[in-house]
């Protein structure tokens, strides 16, 4: 007779059996071509490689595009390890990105082949450039050639005859065309830096110029006998930035043309950049080094002349949230702004007259899910009676009614992939009990066509745990202000009894932690400690990413780390008094990077109530984080000192009454282990006690190295266990 599942998690069950592991989708494609789609699956029967299989939307029908063996190189007899695949506009060719390595936090280099998929010819691209070293492979619109970046230049291969030609030869370590250097990447999101015009004749490029700014040293200590210093350009606050231009080339080589951009390179970034669709233009955006305006220009490419068509203004700070979205066959385009204390989206006309709002009301209008320019309608989501929650609604593009497409009966948190008709999507849902399910549904009905993940097994192993029970809160910070909160209970909580708390934080402007949606191995760790008779619990405070409008979000302006310590503080405090179970001598904290810092704040503090401390990759000292998220939301350093002494952890050392651990990575290029030793430098000087894990070379993510997840997770399972004991 079979033995029942154990009812308990352990962390071996979690990271390192794989029952708990989440279904994955895998590589999915929308056809532009037919209507269906493509996904790599494995073959039937089992074998090296996957195939490429289109499906077609509303019948079971299938084909195989491409059978895994075709995925093979020539004089090779495996085929390729995919990390990625492109289709040419025609979707006659396909560009294989394999042999991959990373660059900074992704794999963005590597080895690029085209594969014709009528012939199945494979042919490599690059010519002789040594492997894993081509950046960004992009087809042109016509599909007869396909641009790269190499060592910070920028080049295009003929297809036909595979002859390259070098669209810039000034690259080097401090001249970047085509991509961007680090703080580019981290904060705004920008990787691939060029785009091909509509028309296949010319490429906009981005060019960044590094020299002068300062270069951190991270020290490499354990792959040698004897340490290796690893350089990063890095902007810390107040520092120099590199200074950004934009530039037009043929794709047949020759001159560049910059663009006549207004302002001080170094201190304005250029934060978007698209063609027009008829290729008569370049649509640029510029923010200034604070970040509170973001000027639009529309720039003549042949001249390079620019004029302002759009100007948006922030007391505070602007996100970078405004990738060109096309309306009216490229006349217009969708623009989202705080303008009236709401995230609400407007038309804005390349014409710089025309500024029209198409959502309204007070809620928030989450992001852009698509914009459907055949039928005049905007797809966005958004939740306005629940900030943990996400929904798809849509509303004519001329202003209106919104309706809600996402089934009431459905709750929790909503993600859509719109097909390029906008008359299907890719929808994945969850909740905070319930893991992804991924299916292909019908717009704007939003009937289900097929189920494509529904991670069963999952599901199954969750239905056999003695699960904690989980309840969204809402807790009052002292001021009348309502924080949103969710909590898992120990199973079979006695109310007679007292339990140890841990609250789980990140408190900054750029993450929202009180998301009805499942929470990954993180948060089977959570309900692990849940099952041990730990109550856990998460808070939002002011000044989080959450859909309650530009006064919530905005109010800890030039004082990141003060409010939102507080507001924890309190919410706290108001959550022991409700629970009469909840042992208030017995509180811990704990987050990671933004809650790293913000677990620094409290221990230090708020000593009367937290009495354990777990922070991972934080930030003790605000002047030691990059320029552009750190000035984004404190300003600049010599305007606001006392703003970045009361926001830095460091400052309330002294304060230390617990116990606190902190983990770091020394190879953490974005949170640097230099603020750690400076921490722990004063925690010294303060005849401080406390615990300090470094984890050798790993960056911020902890990820590196053979069993190092487990491993930290295990490291703060058991710090838990001894200083906060149920």
């Amino acid at each position: 007779m079979d033995n029942p599942p154990d009812p308990r998690l352990t962390l071996d069950r979690i990271y390192k059996a794989e029952e708990f592991n989440e279904e994955s989708l895998g590589t999915f494609l929308w056809s532009k071509r037919r209507p269906g789609y493509y996904r790599l699956t494995a073959p039937e029967p089992e074998g090296p490689g996957k195939d490429l299989m289109w499906y077609d939307l509303e019948t079971e029908r299938r084909e195989v595009i491409v059978p895994a063996h075709a995925f093979t190189p020539p004089r090779e007899n495996q085929p390729l390890d995919l990390h990625q695949i492109a289709f040419s506009e025609d979707e006659s060719k396909l560009l294989l990105f394999t042999n991959t390595r990373r660059v900074w936090r992704h794999h963005t280099r590597g080895d690029y082949w085209v594969l014709d998929i009528a012939t199945r010819e494979m042919r490599k691209l690059g010519g002789d450039a040594p492997s894993s070293t081509l950046q960004f492979a992009r087809f042109s619109p016509d599909g007869l050639r396909v641009a790269f970046v190499r060592e910070n230049n920028l080049y295009v291969q003929e297809l036909r005859n595979l002859r390259i030609t070098a669209l810039t030869s000034d690259g080097s370590d401090t001249l970047i065309n085509g991509t961007f250097d680090w703080v580019y990447e981290e904060e705004l999101d920008l990787r691939d830096g060029y785009r091909w015009s509509p028309d296949s004749r010319s490429l906009a490029y981005w060019q960044l110029d590094t020299a002068g700014m300062r270069t951190f040293y991270l020290i490499n200590n354990t792959d040698g006998i004897y340490s290796r210093p690893i350089p990063i350009a890095y902007p810390k606050v107040g520092e120099q930035n590199a200074s950004a231009r934009i530039g037009v080339v043929s794709a047949a080589g020759g001159e560049t043309r910059w663009l006549d951009i207004p302002g001080d390179p170094r201190n304005h970034y250029l934060a978007r950049m698209e063609w027009t669709p008829d290729s008569t233009g370049i649509l640029v955006q510029q923010l200034n080094r604070l970040q509170n305006t973001n000027r639009v220009l529309l720039a003549d490419p042949t001249s390079g002349a620019a004029q302002t068509v759009h100007t948006e203004t922030e007391e505070t700070w602007l996100e970078n949230e405004n990738p060109v979205r096309w309306a009216r066959k490229g006349q217009q385009f969708v623009w989202l702004s705080e303008r009236e204390g709401w995230r609400h989206a407007y038309l804005v006309g390349c014409d710089g007259e025309h500024f029209s709002r198409i959502t309204g009301g007070e809620m928030d209008v989450i992001g852009i899910e698509a914009v459907d320019d055949e039928n005049a309608q905007l797809y966005y989501g958004a939740s306005p009676d629940n900030p943990t929650q996400r929904y798809l609604y849509c509303a004519p593009l001329t202003g209106g009614t919104p309706k809600r497409l996402t089934p009431t009966d459905l709750p929790g948190w909503h993600n859509y992939s719109v097909s390029p008709d906008a008359r299907y999507a890719l929808h994945t849902y969850s909740t905070f009990d319930w893991p992804p399910v991924v299916e292909l549904i019908r717009l704007p009905g939003h009937e289900t066509v097929r189920v494509l993940v529904e991670n069963r097994k999952l599901r199954d192993a969750l239905a056999a745990l003695n699960q904690p029970s989980s309840e969204f809160l809402s807790l009052d910070n002292g001021e009348g202000i309502a924080l949103d909160a969710w909590c898992l209970k120990p199973p079979g909580l006695d109310p007679a009894k007292r339990y140890p708390v841990l609250f789980y934080v990140y408190g900054e402007p750029h993450g929202q932690t009180v998301c009805d949606s499942w929470g990954g191995k993180t948060g089977l760790w959570h309900r692990m400690l849940a099952q041990e008779g730990y109550l856990i619990v998460s808070i939002d405070n002011r000044g989080t990413p959450s859909p309650r409008g530009r006064a919530w979000r905005k109010c800890v302006y030039r004082q990141v780390g003060v409010l939102s310590a507080e507001d924890q503080a309190a919410a706290a405090r108001e959550l022991l008094r409700q629970w009469p179970f909840a042992d208030p001598k017995r509180v811990g904290i704990w987050g990671y990077s933004g809650g790293g810092s913000s677990t620094l704040h409290a221990i230090f503090r708020f000593p009367d109530l937290y009495r354990v401390a777990m922070a991972v990759a934080p930030v003790p000292n605000q002047r030691l984080y990059d320029t552009i998220y750190q000035e984004r939301y404190m300003g600049l350093p010599e305007d606001n000192a006392e703003g970045y002494r009361r926001g830095s952890p460091i400052t309330y050392a002294a304060g230390l009454e617990g116990d606190l651990l902190i983990v770091h990575g020394t190879g953490d290029d974005n949170c640097h282990y230099q603020g750690v030793e400076m921490l722990l430098n004063e925690l010294i000087a303060q005849n401080k006690p406390f615990t300090v894990m470094p984890y050798p070379n790993r960056t911020h993510g902890l990820s590196e190295g053979v069993n190092t997840t487990r491993h930290l997770y295990t490291l703060l399972a058991r710090y838990l266990r001894e200083r906060l004991p149920v």
